[in-house]
């Protein structure tokens, strides 16, 4: 339950500091070019001379990019010309004519993979600290062998690695506290024509547990404060194990609903606009219980769909396979080692819902 609200928060605080590096990833931009006009005044010459180092770092991170992305990012040279640089790269890696002379040999490749593994996996890590780890590995490798190491892999030093962390990494931090919530409409039949109700739910993101915190026809501010009021609760609340909760902006998620969280101990992580794959377990939550059980039926008011989704959620939880836990179920089984006893079939809703198990020997 801890990691599911950890991995909720976590991806809703990605999705705002997405949105901040845009911002200034446009700003810098813009500064090239304007120091790119201010070079071209002074010298009154469009071409810019690098030096190699430079040459390499750009080579190994343009080729990273795609042909769109080096085409809108690229401004002092063309896009060609940094993949041409990393083939030159490349083919240099395996030209030994300028190694054959005496001196000290270089660090040996599986001590160098060593490196950069362990530098792009913790981006926070100076040379010293990457040094101090390798020599617990009874490993000896220098500062200054560890900076070259790091240089020519393209890899930047700490401080600017830290700022070049990736989604995947931040993802992966805060994994085991990260939960999600969002809302999702189911139509019933009433006296006077349908009725829309909203159905607000929470999602562990590492476990995949849901919990149906609440159905209402016209959710308000009020109503959303008492949800976040149990999900917290000292001894049953939902979120207990949580730092971040992942959702949307909409109006609904009041200021007074994300207050409670933080009074809670859980910190709300808002996504940036139109960024509903950033959000894609809850999502991913209701494609499936939409699919599989809600667009199959017609509702004649709420406790019909109450029952509804109480009914999918325990077979959700026990008895549905999934593919992204390696087939196993929610609740922690594996698919049955037994051969030999009878096949028997769980059902639900009339049938609607099935699970295929053996008897125990």
């Amino acid at each position: 339950m801890f990691s599911s609200v950890l991995d909720f928060l976590v991806v809703m605080l990605a999705c705002a500091l997405n949105e901040r590096m845009q911002k200034k990833l446009d700003y810098t931009q813009a500064e090239v070019r304007v120091l790119k006009e201010v070079v071209e005044t002074l010298t009154g010459n469009r071409r810019i001379t690098f030096t190699d180092a430079q040459r390499r770092r750009l080579a190994i991170l343009g080729k990273d990019l795609t042909p769109k992305e080096r085409a809108e990012t690229c401004e002092i040279v063309k896009p060609a010309t940094v993949l041409a640089w990393f083939r030159k790269l490349v083919a240099q890696k395996y030209d030994g004519s300028g190694k054959r002379g005496p001196g000290r040999p270089r660090t040996v490749a599986e001590t160098r993979k060593l490196v950069i593994e362990i530098a792009r996996a913790n981006p926070a890590w100076g040379y010293t600290k990457i040094r101090d780890a390798l020599r617990g590995l009874r490993i000896n490798v220098g500062r200054t062998a560890i900076a070259d190491i790091l240089k020519d892999a393209g890899l930047e030093p700490a401080p600017e690695r830290e700022k070049m962390r990736t989604w995947k990494q931040f993802l992966r931090s805060h994994w085991d506290s990260l939960y999600a919530c969002d809302f999702f409409s189911v139509e019933t039949l009433g006296l006077f024509g349908p009725v829309r109700h909203m159905v607000f739910f929470v999602i562990e993101v590492r476990t995949r547990v849901v919990e149906i915190a609440g159905i209402r026809v016209d959710p308000d501010g009020a109503w959303m404060k008492q949800m976040a009021r149990n999900l917290t609760d000292c001894f049953e609340g939902f979120l207990l194990n949580a730092k971040y909760l992942i959702h949307d902006r909409d109006p609904v998620f009041t200021e007074a609903f994300r207050a409670t969280l933080k009074a809670g101990g859980v910190k709300s992580v808002l996504l940036p606009p139109r960024s509903t794959n950033l959000n894609a377990f809850a999502e991913r939550f209701v494609l499936s219980i939409k699919s599989e059980c809600l667009d199959r039926l017609i509702f004649f008011g709420e406790a019909q769909l109450q029952r509804a989704v109480t009914e999918y959620v325990l077979h959700y939880h026990g008895e549905r396979n999934h593919q992204g836990l390696e087939n196993r179920l929610i609740s922690g089984q594996s698919p049955a080692a037994n051969t030999d006893g009878e096949v028997r079939c769980r059902q639900r809703l009339g049938g609607l819902l099935g699970y295929y198990h053996r008897e125990a020997a």
